[in-house]
């Protein structure tokens, strides 16, 4: 039974530390001068997108960061985004589960979250990159 408990420890802690290793659900984002469209979207990100995807985007531990190299606009582009609110998303790049669809979020606002996605990715150094499989 020792030999049992010591083998589902050592389990426990090698996963464990292999997810700490990989990501804590967390960036940290560079807020600097946005657009007054891009303040418009950060308006409505953080009220309505903060609770998963953090606010400004740096992620939660229940949503991703949307700051991040895997939402660049050669892997993500900007439609992707409105897919995302209109359709919802099957879970395919983090282990937080599928993305309902978002219907409180209309055109206007999706143009103004786009907005201030794109803008808080260029100022965390973030850039187009072509998509490669």
């Amino acid at each position: 039974m020792n030999k049992l408990c010591f083998l589902v420890l050592i389990s426990s802690l090698s996963t464990t530390s292999a997810l700490a290793g990989h990501f804590d659900g967390h960036v940290d984002v560079k807020v600097g001068p946005l657009s007054p469209r891009a303040l418009s979207g950060q308006k409505v990100f953080n009220q309505k997108c903060g609770s998963c995807h953090g606010q400004n985007g740096g992620g939660t531990l229940n949503g991703p960061p949307l700051i991040h190299d895997i939402y660049n606009p050669g892997h993500h582009n900007d439609s992707s985004f409105s897919r995302a609110v209109t359709q919802g998303v099957q879970q395919h790049h983090w282990p937080y589960g599928n993305m309902p669809t978002q219907p409180d979020i209309g055109f206007s606002d999706m143009i103004g979250i786009v907005s201030f996605v794109r803008e808080l990715q260029k100022q965390n150094g973030i850039v187009k990159r072509e998509h490669r499989m």
